[in-house]
């Protein structure tokens, strides 16, 4: 007796019996996210990105490519592996440049709640049947890590472009043994030479000192599978040298080329250097460094051969120069000059979320950086390592930091600005190791190194861990007490542009645009009507808690002439600026506001916008650190004053939530810091 036909199954076969190739559905059939993927558009188009998703209803399983309409879904996470859709409309897609190749396009649908009925059905994902349009072509698993459009041979990381994703990516494996012929070699400082004569160089033997992350560097209409490169600073007893890997030898190679590593490089080609770009700081090192050509690893015209050598066949008499590292203790960094670099070594007690910003360097296509705050401490000062590390091609690790972790970071630069501590950030030379990573890594036998293991084996587990926090929003350096022209004209430290100063009426558009995860700064400025206090119980609300317990009930009016806001209950879920917040009598979004409200009369306010969409599973706690217990809020009005403002708004699953850390200049100055950016470790 055959099987019942599933709803899904039911509607792919009616769409594939039909004569329009289009199929709108009678009632939506449910189904459950598998798996997501992201992949470069063949057009130049709005949304450079297309996206394929893994459908299954606990019967059949399907992989559909997402309508542009519907990519909005992906950018705010409301769409996600796990998640609950609605199907209502379906198109079969014929690719009219390769014969027989088709695909299933989702046109309408929408994000139904959470249902996991369907996903506990699945019992063995393996074994779920895929459906295809032709039961007699080939199995769509044979594709399954492949784009439905077969001129894209990968699909990218859903939240930046920067992390190798997929199986096409080989990873890092001890090397085989080999045997190479080192007899015909030539040296770095002998390579200008054949790169002004039309000689072929010989081959090289060289050691790894420094690796950048990738440079993902496709664009719609471009034609090429992995268009990916990657620099390596190497050397030799001659000097360093730059080598760059390109395009297919990327997902080959880039994980199997590690910081240490000594290579045997063959049938590379030699080009003048490009200067626009970053490079690792290398004064520590007694070497020269060529920066007038570089070493080109090619996959084609000619193909490159690169052999790695096991580090028990390397020879002393190679004369290869060893990796060295200039750790920085953290009493140290204090006498570093700004964008000075630096290696260090801590011990991680805070770990913030994940967040984006949008590289507004390039506007086609579409690029985020993805970033998280570290605070980490060794020992030698009484305030922590405060690190702003950007993800550095290495996802297992940069995903995986927590407190209790012994961090390595290498060729970190010192920021510094005004009226803030000095921190450090990535660069694009960073490369980062964790507890599990260490063990024959080039830095352990370093003095510094040793120091810092020693000091370690004198905490005390449980004292360091009621120290440690994860999660929360981390505003990192403060934002000016007043806002001057002198602060406009600087770009600010998200890559956008210069801030400008934006209208109330104009925000609630910005929000509108965020995407998951995403930060973004602007600038607001206006009369101040109404301050509101707040102050949280003292046992951090649990999941499931009603929310609006924790959240401020009334508005008071403030009268200052024909300016007032009417009082009035507050819902806990109000998306709504206006009712978190009040900084003007007009709403938001009343574009006929009278030009005088937006005046700028005196005092600024500075916002941070974050789209910072987290998991329940990733949801901080609030702690109980307010001067007082009480679970009410309080209210008072204020003279019309300058105003510094930290508002951070965070889209999770359809709801925004507000977090504030507020800096108020009166006639003195104040400061009131909300602590529900940290959540204890436990």
């Amino acid at each position: 007796m055959a099987a019942p036909v599933s709803a899904l199954q039911a509607a792919l076969e009616q769409l594939r019996a039909s004569r329009t190739l289009q199929l709108k559905l009678d009632r939506p059939v449910r189904a459950a996210v598998l798996a997501l993927g992201r992949c470069l558009a063949d057009e130049r188009r709005e949304d450079s990105y297309e996206y394929d998703v893994t459908l299954t209803d606990g019967a059949v399983r399907v992989t559909c490519r997402l309508a542009p309409d519907l990519n909005r879904h992906v950018h705010t996470n409301a769409l996600r592996c796990g998640a609950c859709v609605l199907l209502a409309q379906l198109s079969l897609v014929h690719d009219e440049r390769r014969l027989g190749h088709s695909w299933v396009r989702v046109d309408a649908a929408r994000c139904g709640p959470e249902d996991a009925a369907v996903l506990r059905s699945v019992t063995d994902l393996d074994s779920l049947r895929w459906w295809s349009r032709d039961d007699t072509g080939p199995c769509a698993s044979s594709r399954a890590d492949l784009p439905l459009q077969r001129s894209r041979k990968h699909y990218l990381p859903l939240w930046n472009n920067e992390d190798p994703h997929g199986a096409v990516w080989v990873p890092n494996t001890a090397p085989p043994d080999v045997v190479i012929d080192v007899s015909k070699l030539s040296l770095l400082g002998d390579l200008d030479a054949f790169f002004c004569s039309s000689r072929r160089p010989l081959p090289l033997l060289v050691r790894v000192l420094h690796k950048s992350r990738l440079r993902y560097y496709g664009k719609p209409g471009q034609n090429l599978d992995f268009p990916f490169q990657a620099y390596f600073e190497v050397a030799d007893q001659t000097g360093v040298m730059s080598m760059v890997l390109w395009n297919d030898l990327c997902p080959e190679w880039y994980q199997r080329l590690a910081v240490g590593s000594v290579l045997h490089l063959q049938h590379y080609t030699l080009k003048r250097s490009y200067r626009n770009r970053s490079r690792p700081q290398l004064s520590y090192l007694p070497l020269l460094t060529f920066h007038t050509i570089e070493i080109c690893l090619n996959p084609r015209n000619p193909s490159a051969v690169v052999t790695v050598i096991p580090p028990k066949s390397v020879q002393p008499q190679w004369s290869l120069p060893e990796v060295t590292f200039n750790f920085c203790t953290r009493s140290e960094v204090e006498g570093l000059a700004s964008n000075q670099a630096c290696d260090l070594i801590g011990l991680v007690i805070y770990v913030g979320r994940v967040e984006r910003i949008r590289n507004k360097g390039n506007s086609i296509p579409e690029k985020f950086w993805t970033y998280r705050w570290i605070h980490a401490v060794d020992g030698t000062s009484d305030c922590p390592f405060i690190l702003e590390i950007f993800a550095s091609s290495q996802p297992e690790i940069f995903n995986n930091i927590c407190p209790m972790t012994y961090l390595v970071c290498t060729q970190m630069r010192v920021c510094r600005e005004a009226g803030s501590s000095l921190y450090l950030t990535s660069s694009a030379e960073t490369q980062l190791f964790i507890t599990g990573c260490h063990r024959k890594q080039p830095y352990v036998s370093d003095p510094k190194v040793k120091v810092f293991i020693q000091w370690t084996k004198t905490l005390k587990e449980t004292t360091v861990l009621r120290k440690t926090r994860v999660g929360g929003h981390y505003c990192y350096p403060p934002p000016p007490p007043t806002y001057t022209p002198s602060t406009s004209s600087t770009p600010s430290r998200d890559c956008e542009a210069p801030l400008s100063l934006m209208a109330v009426a104009d925000l609630q558009r910005e929000l509108a645009g965020l995407h998951y995860r995403e930060h973004r700064t602007v600038a607001i400025q206006g009369h101040i009507a109404a301050v509101q206090y707040h102050s949280w119980s003292q046992e951090a609300p649990q999941s499931g808690t009603n929310t609006a317990q924790h959240t401020p009930r009334k508005i008071q009016q403030v009268g200052s002439g024909s300016v007032g806001v009417a009082r009035e209950s507050v819902s806990a879920s109000s998306t709504g600026l206006m009712e978190h917040a009040v900084m003007s009598a007009a709403p938001p979004g009343d574009s006929t506001a009278s030009p005088k409200r937006r005046k700028i009369d005196q005092g600024t306010k500075q916002t941070r916008l974050a789209d910072l969409q987290e998991d329940e599973d990733d949801e901080s706690q609030y702690d109980d650190d307010d001067e007082s217990g009480e679970g009410h809020s309080n209210l008072a009005s204020v003279e019309q004053s300058p105003l510094t403002t930290e508002l951070t708004l965070a889209r999770r699953h359809g709801a925004r939530i507000f977090h504030q850390t507020r800096s108020w200049t009166h006639t003195h100055r104040w400061t009131h810091q909300d602590t529900s950016h940290s959540q204890s470790w436990v």
